[in-house]
C-alpha cells in the first residue's frame, strides 16, 4: 500500500461523489470562466489560498511558471496563503520544501492541515498517548501532545498524518484495534488522492473513509474541504472579505467544493493534479461542483 499503488482520475471522482454526505454543502455558480491564469483574473481579488499539490508542485517537482505567476502577483500586492493537506511534515520542513522549489512564501503564509488537526488534538482527547500512522522520518516535538510512532502499542487515539509507509498489515492492525476498543481517530489529511510523479497516490483520507465504511467509526477530518482549514487560513486574511478571496486548487470535492462553502470564490486548476489529461467538463457536469473560474496551469 505505498504511494506506487496509484488510482485512476475516474476510480478517485467517483469514490469522491460517494462520500459527498460526509462533506460540507455549498452552492456554486451557474458556469465557469476560463482564463489564462490568475494573473488575468488578479484584479478580482485581494488574495489567494493556494492548494500545493497540483497547483505549485507534482511531488517533488516544482510546476513550471507557477513561481512566476506568484512574483507577479505580489507585485501587485495580493496576498497569499498555500492551504495544504499535506500532513507528513512540520511547517518549516514544508516552507524549506517550498523555497527549495523555488517559492519565497514565509512561515506565517503556510497553512498545513497538519498544524489544524493538531491545534485541535486537546478537544478530543484531554489525556493520553496518540499513535501516529506517520512517515518513519517523521517527528512529532511541534505537536501539543503526547503522540508515538504507532506499532501496535496501546494508545488512547490514533493520528493519521501519512500513508507514504502504510502496509496492509499496519492498516489490518489498526482496524482490529478500533473494533476491540473504540477511540479517537484523527485523519490530518482527508484527500483521498494526491498528484504524484508516479500518478495518484492513496493518502489518509482513502483509509480513513474505508474505515468508516468498514467499522462504522466517525474519524475526525481536519484539512480541505472542511471549515476548521479554512477557518485558519484565513486569521492572517481577517480584513478581507471572503469574496475578495480566491481559493486556487485541482480538486473539485476539496478545494473547489471547500472554498465555496467558505464563502470563497474558486479556480479550477485543470492541468497538473486530479484531472491532467482529462476533460473536466464532464466531472462539473456530473458532481454539480462548479469553480468560479478555470485554468490550465497558475
Amino acid at each position: 500500500m505505498p504511494y506506487e499503488d496509484t488510482v485512476t482520475t475516474d476510480s478517485a471522482f467517483r469514490r469522491y461523489e460517494a462520500l459527498r454526505p460526509r462533506f460540507p454543502s455549498a452552492t456554486f455558480p451557474a458556469g465557469s470562466q476560463d482564463c489564462s491564469g490568475l494573473v488575468e483574473i488578479a484584479e478580482d481579488f485581494d488574495a489567494f489560498i493556494l492548494d500545493s499539490f497540483g497547483v505549485l508542485n507534482v511531488g517533488e517537482r516544482a510546476i513550471p511558471g507557477a513561481a512566476d505567476c506568484l512574483a507577479e502577483l505580489r507585485r501587485r500586492g495580493k496576498r497569499l496563503i498555500v492551504l495544504t493537506n499535506a500532513a507528513s511534515y512540520t511547517r518549516p520542513f514544508a516552507l524549506a520544501k517550498y523555497h527549495r522549489l523555488g517559492f519565497d512564501f514565509s512561515l506565517a503564509e503556510v497553512v498545513s492541515s497538519r498544524d489544524v488537526a493538531t491545534a485541535r488534538l486537546g478537544d478530543i482527547l484531554g489525556t493520553g498517548t496518540w499513535g501516529a500512522i506517520a512517515a518513519p522520518e517523521d517527528r512529532f516535538e511541534d505537536i501539543p501532545a503526547s503522540v508515538i510512532h504507532w506499532t501496535g502499542q496501546d494508545v488512547a487515539g490514533f493520528l493519521f498524518l501519512s500513508s507514504a509507509s502504510l502496509t496492509s498489515q499496519q492498516y489490518d492492525g489498526l482496524k482490529r484495534a478500533l473494533v476491540a476498543r473504540p477511540r479517537p481517530l484523527v485523519v490530518a489529511n482527508p484527500d483521498l488522492v494526491a498528484p504524484r510523479e508516479t500518478g495518484l497516490s492513496k493518502e489518509p483520507g482513502f483509509y480513513a473513509h474505508r474505515l468508516a465504511d468498514d467499522l462504522g467509526v466517525r474519524p475526525h477530518f481536519f484539512g480541505k474541504p472542511f471549515g476548521d482549514a479554512f477557518h485558519d487560513a484565513a486569521v492572517q486574511l481577517a480584513d478581507v472579505a471572503p469574496e475578495r478571496i480566491a481559493m486556487v486548487g485541482d480538486t473539485l470535492h476539496t478545494d473547489i467544493l471547500g472554498g465555496r462553502a467558505f464563502g470563497a470564490r474558486t479556480v479550477l486548476v485543470r492541468d497538473h493534479g486530479l484531472f491532467a489529461g482529462h476533460d473536466v467538463g464532464g466531472y462539473i457536469a456530473q458532481s454539480g461542483i462548479v469553480p468560479d473560474f478555470q485554468c490550465g496551469s497558475i
